[in-house]
């Protein structure tokens, strides 16, 4: 069985007197729904606490509501609006963004200002001062403007790179965006985990990625194998990213 690998990995990292933690992060959370109550009561069954990349524009009082009955469950900035503004006027083919140079940069700063006090107001119990750019993309000079926005942390998909403010990325993505749109085999995705355990000199948090609203059963089942494997494993924790932020 795959678990069987993950699980073989870690012991290894075990003895070898090693530990890595993982973090969880959802994206395009707004209201409560039905996926959003699956994905809250899987991350609280394990001890798993989560990142909910909110977007601002589109909440209010029913999900700041229903994540006071969530005390695992955090909350980040994600964009304002979710809205994609590439395309126009640019080449065919144009990777989606929110967050690029398609604006003037003062009217994406005013937004994310209202998005991070909008958000900082309604969940000031688990608000996390992090921007999650919607699709995972952010032109450099709205980077060098995240500190002056009061933002701690950005976290896009990917290795991490030097910025203004601590990096706190997702490196596997459980969906399959240029296929099935569903979620992606277990044994893929437990083989890209393993390569980052195993990878030498690399920083030890592994980020996961998931967007609950489009969670079909394979995504559902990959997530229970790895809370499953890796929940109460000595080689590794499960971690906030409070915790990891030092917020």
């Amino acid at each position: 069985m795959i678990e069987n690998d993950l699980r073989l990995a870690l012991d290894k990292l075990a003895d070898n007197g090693r530990r890595i933690d993982f973090w969880l992060r959802d994206d395009d959370a707004v209201e409560p729904t039905e996926q959003l109550a699956k994905l809250a009561t899987m991350t609280d069954a394990f001890s798993v606490p989560a990142t909910l990349a909110v977007i601002p524009e589109k909440t209010g009082a029913d999900l700041a509501f229903y994540l006071d009955t969530q005390p695992h469950l955090d909350v980040a900035v994600h964009g304002w609006s979710h809205r994609n503004y590439a395309g126009a006027g640019a080449g065919a083919g144009e990777k989606k963004q929110e967050l690029g140079s398609h604006r003037p940069l003062p009217d994406i700063v005013s937004e994310l200002k209202r998005g991070f006090d909008k958000l900082a107001a309604w969940h000031a119990p688990r608000f996390v001062p992090m921007l999650v750019p919607p699709w995972n993309r952010i032109a450099p000079e709205l980077i060098d403007a995240l500190p002056g926005l009061g933002f701690k942390a950005l976290s896009t998909f990917g290795p991490e790179k030097t910025a203004p403010v601590a990096m706190l990325n997702s490196h596997v993505d459980i969906m399959d965006w240029h296929g099935t749109r569903g979620g992606r085999p277990a044994s893929d995705l437990i083989t890209e985990t393993i390569a980052l355990i195993e990878t030498p000199d690399r920083a030890p948090v592994i980020g996961v990625l998931g967007h609950h609203l489009v969670h079909d059963d394979n995504a559902w089942h990959f997530l229970d194998l790895l809370f499953g494997v890796t929940a109460d494993h000595p080689a590794c924790r499960w971690r906030s990213a409070h915790d990891l932020l030092g917020l």
